[in-house]
């Protein structure tokens, strides 16, 4: 009796051990003893252009939600296998959990094919984006791949013949300097987690979710959110119309010396090397609740490209950078129970004020990645220093960019 009481208790302990491990956990401590709290570009006296919503955030388009799982796990000389493990999966679901079987209109772009982003091939052909879009290593795409059609059986009903059917999209960027890329450690209940858990308000930046291994400018990179208003009017004596605008990045890219802040070059001011080339990657994605066409969003996702350029980037020739661009609006025009749908859109002749905000919101998403951020050692010791902010604040004051 005692024996099998003891043996119960061992294998309880096991089990929620491994339950736990599954879990989003919080990035190893840095060397401050400080504690860490959430702190964006704007906090550093960045002077952005453009007026954000209430969370500064992809979420600021209503019906959009975020989740994460974040997998940080061992420390040390890498053991493929074993670890050490810094990487995760974000999950973004356009129009909720309430509305999974609701396509949005959607287009895509890249600027540099260096990567992998499933599931695109119909969402040019369809004009729709007809689930969530999931982020996490390069090789990890597979099963997070298959994870989300598991998901959407469980969660979706069949469609119209009676088939559960998915082209997921799925997006990565390389992790492997700080993680053990090589050891497949994203499982299909880390997928699970990141589209359980997603939810809207504030989203958490930096060493999360896909991003929890990423390097950007050869700072610590991650993951980054901003958001832009958009008013627009067609005439003095006729009321304008109000929109949203909201950038997701998992920023992976860029060589310390090309990092510009407003026009400041802060990467030659700050020294430092990671790589010895460009060898990251940009996934951007891109939401709002403005009526827009797929080929109108093609054009949004194509002024990614701008919002990053902004920060310095050329691209180079290891980099993926590859975006999507998706509308809340117009909803069940997917649907085949009637013959037409009425649909509403923006003219292109009114669409300036869209791009505008799709170029700001992006670049404030890749700054808040990098300062919303900590310093962490990853496999064989990798060490990735955050970009330090105090540096930051004094470099816009010398440059006279400092905003109060």
């Amino acid at each position: 009796m005692l024996r099998t009481s003891a043996l119960s208790l061992v294998l309880a302990f096991l089990f929620t051990v491994a339950s736990l491990a599954r879990e989003p956990q919080q990035p190893p401590p840095v060397e401050s003893t400080t504690e860490q709290k959430t702190v964006r570009a704007r906090d550093f006296g960045v002077p952005f252009d453009g007026t954000p919503g209430p969370f500064n955030a992809i979420t600021d388009v209503a019906g959009v939600e975020v989740g994460y799982t974040t997998l940080i796990s061992g420390e040390g000389k890498l053991v493929v296998g074993k670890g050490p493990v810094r990487t995760g999966v974000t999950a973004i679901i356009p129009r909720g959990h309430d509305s999974l079987n609701d396509p949005v209109y959607a287009g895509v772009f890249s600027l540099n094919g260096n990567g992998e982003m499933t599931g695109t091939n119909w969402v040019e052909e369809s004009g729709f984006l007809e689930g969530p879009v999931v982020i996490t290593n390069t090789h990890s795409v597979g099963v997070a791949r298959d994870a989300v059609i598991a998901w959407r059986i469980k969660h979706g009903a069949a469609d119209a013949s009676g088939y559960w059917w998915s082209l997921p999209v799925v997006a990565e960027t390389w992790d492997g300097w700080l993680n053990d890329t090589n050891g497949f450690h994203v499982k299909p209940e880390d997928v699970f987690h990141a589209l359980d858990s997603a939810k809207g308000g504030v989203v958490k930046e930096g060493s999360v979710g896909g991003g929890t291994g990423m390097v950007c400018y050869e700072f610590k990179g991650g993951s980054g959110t901003a958001s832009r208003k958009i008013d627009i009017t067609v005439g003095k004596n006729k009321p304008s119309q109000s929109f949203t605008v909201g950038a997701f990045v998992q920023a992976n890219f860029g060589r310390r010396p090309l990092l510009m802040v407003a026009g400041v070059p802060v990467g030659k001011e700050i020294p430092g090397s990671v790589y010895n080339e460009d060898t990251g990657s940009c996934i951007a994605v891109i939401a709002t609740d403005a009526p827009l066409l797929p080929n109108q969003l093609k054009r949004l996702a194509r002024r990614v490209s701008i919002g990053l350029a902004r920060t310095g980037t050329i691209s180079g020739n290891g980099s993926g950078d590859l975006f999507i661009a998706f509308s809340t609006a117009n909803p069940n025009v997917w649907a085949a129970d009637q013959i037409t749908h009425t649909v509403q859109t923006i003219p292109n002749d009114l669409m300036d004020p869209i791009f505008n905000g799709v170029a700001q919101a992006t670049e404030e998403a890749v700054l808040n990645a990098l300062v919303d951020n900590q310093t962490m050692v990853g496999a064989d010791n990798h060490r990735v220093d955050a970009l330090p902010h105090e540096r930051l604040r004094e470099l816009l004051k010398k440059y006279n960019r400092f905003k109060e």
